[in-house]
């Protein structure tokens, strides 16, 4: 149980998740509300102190931090930070909010015959909603994918999971190796500079996703996934084509043209492809996708 002054007090409850630097417990409050909280323990080994805390730690910790003084309804808060030597130790412990699902858990469990478009649309005017502040505040995401969206029992959607943000500013050096596979936005792969439209091709994939309920590009190497992504897209323009990326175009990658359909609502489909598109000064943004005819239109 975690009790010092002034902070929150919690019993864990479970461990419903572990990562790399440390583990996600589901506590409950003790006193006031007794609501359920999510608890991040980062652990830090003795052997670690002269590298100091992770910067994806560092960073999570921080941008949590500038967020929550907006209590944005679409961004998972946090609650409290503290830290706590255990022997030769430190343990790095945030609480959250805590919500009852992630979005790959909550799409396992749709029926086959799959959500109906007032659901979709919910969903995505909500993680719209949240990427437009987070891009007008100019933070990048860099790892969208369902894992890391959170869905509560009455629908209400949530952005966490900021271990690979940061802030965007215009001279910064952006790591090549961010965004799941599956999500990852072609300049990525391409190893190109980016800035906030790699977010919106990950939305449009858990765009897809929440049609298909498996993902839109299933690829197992970044090559694999490239071609997965043209076979859709069609194969850009070579004047499009990232002047400064590693890798050289080629007419081997694929073949130009879109696939007609691909999801089953011809709205659907347009702002599919506003999404998917190719050159990242051409992708919609999340403000515009707003507007589109998808949510507008009755």
């Amino acid at each position: 149980m975690a009790s010092s002054p002034g902070r929150l007090e919690y019993e864990l409850l479970a461990l419903v998740g572990e990562g790399s630097y440390g583990h996600v417990y589901k506590a409950r409050e003790v006193g006031g509300s007794r609501r359920l909280l999510a608890v991040k323990k980062f652990h830090v080994p003795h052997e670690s102190f002269h590298m100091g805390i992770p910067a994806s730690v560092i960073r999570e910790v921080s941008l949590l931090r500038m967020l929550r003084d907006f209590n944005h309804p679409n961004i998972v808060k946090m609650l409290d930070v503290s830290s706590a030597p255990t022997g030769k130790s430190l343990h790095l412990i945030l609480v959250l909010e805590f919500l009852d699902q992630d979005l790959s858990m909550y799409l396992s469990k749709v029926p086959a015959d799959g959500l109906n478009k007032d659901c979709i649309q919910g969903l995505m005017v909500q993680l719209l909603c949240g990427l437009d502040f987070l891009h007008t505040n100019m933070v990048l995401h860099r790892d969208l994918k369902p894992a890391n969206i959170l869905v509560g029992s009455h629908g209400e959607v949530k952005i966490a999971d900021f271990g690979l943000a940061r802030i965007y500013t215009f001279n910064v050096a952006l790591t090549p190796g961010v965004v799941t596979l599956w999500y990852r936005a072609p300049e990525v792969l391409l190893n190109s500079v980016y800035v906030s439209s790699v977010d919106m091709w990950s939305a449009g994939c858990i765009f897809a996703e929440l049609f298909l309920l498996r993902p839109l590009f299933l690829g197992y190497t970044e090559s694999q996934q490239l071609r997965k992504i043209f076979d859709v897209i069609g194969l850009p323009k070579q004047e499009d084509w990232p002047g400064d990326s590693p890798i050289s175009y080629s007419p081997q990658w694929g073949t130009e043209g879109l696939c007609a359909r691909i999801l089953a609502d011809s709205e659907a489909d347009d702002l599919l492809f506003d999404f998917l598109t190719f050159k990242p000064s051409c992708r919609i943004s999340a403000a515009k996708a707003l507007t589109h005819s998808f949510f507008t239109h009755h």
